[in-house]
This record gives C-alpha cells, sequence and structure tokens, in this order.
C-alpha cells in the first residue's frame, strides 16, 4: 500500500462529500477494501483522509502528531476494514470514529508522559501546566463518555458536524437523511450531552 499524505486536499476536496449523487458507495468500498484492493482503499482515503485529519488536528493540536495520527488511523482502516458493519452506522462515522479514539489516545499518551517529565523536573513552576493538562484531559473524557450514552443517530450526525467538519446539508447527504431530521437529532444530542456533562462536572 503507498504511503498517502493526510493533509493532500487535492485527493480530499471539501465538496467530495460521501454520500452524494455519483459517488461510489463507500460501505461497498470498505468491503473491497477488506478484500486488498489497493485502488478502493485510494478512494476511501481521498474521500475521508481530509475530514479525518481535520477532527485530529482539532484533538491533538500539534501538526505534527496530527499527521503521524492521521497516518495511524488510515493504516487500521486498511487492516481492519473487515471489522466494518454498515448495520451500525455508516463508513464515513466508522472511519472518523477510529480517528476520534486515536486522537483521544495520542492526547492521553502526551499527557501522560508530560506528568512523567513533571514529577522528575522541580515540580513548582510546572504546576499550573500539568494540572490544566490533566483537566483538558479529563474534559475530553467526559465528552467521550456523553458522546457514548447519545443514541445512534445522535452520535452519528454530532461527530460528522462537529468532528468531521462537516455542514449540516452535507450531514444528511452522508447518511442519507432530510435536513430537518439532521437538525432534530443534532439538537437533541446537543441537549442531552450539555444535561450529561453538567451531571459529569
Amino acid at each position: 500500500m503507498m504511503a498517502m499524505d493526510p493533509r493532500d486536499t487535492r485527493r480530499a476536496r471539501p465538496e467530495a462529500v460521501p454520500g452524494r449523487g455519483g459517488d461510489p458507495d463507500l460501505d461497498g468500498l470498505l468491503a473491497l477494501v477488506a478484500r486488498g484492493d489497493e485502488a478502493a482503499f485510494e478512494a476511501v482515503y481521498s474521500r475521508l483522509a481530509g475530514a479525518a485529519y481535520g477532527l485530529i488536528r482539532k484533538v491533538v493540536r500539534d501538526p505534527a502528531q496530527s499527521e503521524e495520527v492521521a497516518q495511524e488511523v488510515l493504516l487500521e482502516v486498511w487492516r481492519t476494514a473487515s471489522r466494518f458493519d454498515p448495520a451500525k452506522g455508516s463508513a464515513a462515522t466508522w472511519v472518523l470514529t477510529i480517528a476520534h479514539r486515536r486522537a483521544i489516545d495520542r492526547v492521553r499518551s502526551v499527557t501522560a508522559t508530560a506528568a512523567r517529565d513533571h514529577l522528575v523536573a522541580e515540580p513548582a513552576p510546572a504546576a499550573d501546566e500539568v494540572a490544566e493538562a490533566v483537566e483538558a484531559s479529563l474534559d475530553r473524557e467526559r465528552v467521550r463518555h456523553c458522546l457514548d450514552g447519545l443514541t445512534e443517530l445522535q452520535r452519528e450526525s454530532i461527530t460528522l458536524a462537529y468532528y468531521g467538519g462537516y455542514s449540516y446539508p452535507q450531514v444528511a447527504g452522508l447518511l442519507g437523511a432530510t435536513l430537518s431530521s439532521i437538525k432534530t437529532r443534532i439538537r437533541d444530542g446537543l441537549i442531552r450531552m450539555r444535561d450529561c456533562l453538567g451531571v459529569s462536572g
């Protein structure tokens, strides 16, 4: 499999939205990827790499680490495409969920490393930074927990809109739903998340 740059905007154009008319079916492409079809993988890559990198960048922030995580995600998609179950959600959501999980894992790993480093260094000047890093990590964990408490449809819609960077009409196209139903799903999901975060806090 050839190495690809997840930031390559020529391959991952914003207008190339999965689920729009004339686009190949992503679920079918992933089935071909599961059988080792590199051309199908390139097609999946061209449509989802940009969104995956954008999501990872929002969580990880550091560009170099975001690129590394994006490459890990793409390799995981290549190696585990056979685990994709269209009955549980769309191909786009499956890939972006992997990206989100990998990004959170990277932040958790970096935070743990930073905390260990600060233990050996003088604690006084770094105490505030460590506290902020731990608090940020806990906040992400709470958000992830609250996302898990949503219905599958709400979680898909919110993941695509807020982590994937898609507009509401694009989310509707991705999930094959009407714009009004997507708006309702996202509104209800955000209300549930707000209540969940309020209780957690």
